[in-house]
Order: structure tokens, then sequence, then C-alpha cells
């Protein structure tokens, strides 16, 4: 499906996003995508633990990425 990416990958993906959106601009995009994962991850721990509270989740039916 998705190949790792290597280092000329990253790269020319930072090369590009330079670009785009400047140097300047690349630390609070950076900062906005960082928080964004967190709440998703964070949203995604409480969705568990209610399920897991409410009996509905199966112990070791989760997958690990």
């Amino acid at each position: 499906m998705l190949q790792r990416i290597g280092p000329m990958e990253l790269a020319l993906i930072v090369i590009v996003l330079l670009l785009i959106f400047g140097p300047s601009r690349l630390p609070q995009l950076g900062r906005s995508i960082g928080q964004t994962i967190r709440e998703f991850r964070d949203s995604m721990k409480a969705v568990r633990d209610d399920d897991r509270a409410a009996g509905g989740g199966a112990e070791g039916a989760e997958t690990k990425s």
C-alpha cells in the first residue's frame, strides 16, 4: 500500500512546503498539525476508555500500528 518514505522524499516534501508557505509560516503550520494530531489521539483514547468502562470493548481485539 504505502511505501516507506526515505530521506530524499522527506527533503523533497520540505522543499515544496518551503516554496508554498515560506520559511516564516512553517513553524506555525507544524505546531497546528501537531496540535491536531494530539487532540485526535486524546479523543480516540477517551472513546476507547469509555468503551472499556461500559464493557463494550473486547480485550485484545485492538491492533497496534
